[in-house]
């Protein structure tokens, strides 16, 4: 992957394959811990639970409505369900029993949509969750999560497992550079600065994390500051964070792989608004699908790249 490149940051696993790990830990340490799958276990990764636990693992098949309603009477019988699928198959073909069979009750279902965006590549816009954030978002009492790298991600099912009601997480199909190799602290519900600045805040999440971290990188060349956060958790939004760095930056950009309407610009947008207003740019996949093709010629061709975020930055500073 093209992202964090020329920073040097080291590779990691991706955050899908991060996931069906940690699950595995979950599952030593927590009897009660149970998984479903759409029958995509070897790309979810939930394939790796089924292997140590397979009298606690179901394949529904292909059918993520069921999965869905399953989770429901696995939470309501006491179990701790987490279910898996891709995240435009689990979000958009099972949103109404979501929406009544897990949010409604608010039970105990951790939802995990696997090869989010359009880095997934030559699987097509068909198999790309680029509206998932927006549509759990939309789920009353759920928590929201895009982790960034292979360390959050473990971190994020350890605390999301931890959580009393229902969550959704995205995770990704490529390998991600490490952001969380210097010590960084993940907490979820709480924005994490990779990076102090004082003239721009670089706001993202998912693989747009690597991507602000590089152009901060560029921008101090330029003799900008720039601070970096990860605003893994779309919901609840760490609005403190948020307002903090409005106000001590004067500008915000914020980036991430998902549509512009209702992804996490949206809500760092309507935070800012009434709270503490500055100037805004975005980078995001504005009102589009993209199409089959390799993901780093995606990303670059849907302006999801560093220098996208660069561009964004520069855009604002002139302006002040």
């Amino acid at each position: 992957m093209l992202l964090g490149a020329t920073l040097g940051l080291p590779e990691g696993k991706a955050t899908r394959v991060a996931f069906g790990e940690a699950l595995v830990e979950l599952g030593r340490e927590d009897p009660e811990v149970v998984v479903a799958d759409g029958d995509l276990n070897n790309s979810t990764r939930t394939d790796l639970f089924a292997k140590e636990f397979p009298d606690r693992f179901f394949n529904v098949g292909i059918a993520e409505s069921n999965l869905a309603g399953v989770a429901g009477g696995l939470a309501a019988s006491g179990k701790k369900p987490w279910i898996a699928s891709f995240a435009a198959f689990m979000l958009c073909n099972a949103y109404d029993q979501l929406r009544m069979s897990v949010a409604y009750p608010h039970f105990n279902v951790k939802v995990v949509g696997s090869h989010g965006g359009i880095s997934i590549g030559e699987d097509g816009a068909s198999q790309m969750g680029i509206e998932d954030v927006a549509l759990a978002c939309a789920l009353p009492g759920f928590t929201v999560v895009v982790p960034a790298d292979e360390p959050s991600t473990r971190e994020a099912v350890r605390q999301l497992h931890q959580l009393d009601g229902p969550a959704y997480m995205r995770t990704g199909r490529p390998n991600v550079p490490i952001v969380y190799g210097n010590g960084a602290k993940y907490e979820l519900g709480k924005a994490t600065v990779l990076r102090d600045g004082s003239d721009i805040t670089l706001a993202a999440n998912g693989l747009l994390v690597a991507a602000s971290l590089e152009a901060a990188a560029a921008l101090e060349k330029e003799g900008v500051s720039a601070r970096v956060l990860d605003l893994h958790t779309v919901k609840p939004l760490d609005i403190a964070a948020v307002e903090a760095a409005a106000r001590e930056t004067g500008r915000v950009v914020v980036a991430e792989e998902h549509l512009a309407h209702g992804g996490l610009g949206s809500v760092v947008a309507a935070a800012l608004a009434e709270r503490c207003p500055v100037p805004m740019a975005f980078v995001n996949l504005g009102d589009s699908f993209a199409e089959s093709g390799k993901p780093d010629d995606l990303l670059r061709k849907y302006g999801l790249t560093y220098e996208a975020v660069l561009s964004a930055a520069r855009r604002l500073l002139k302006r002040a």
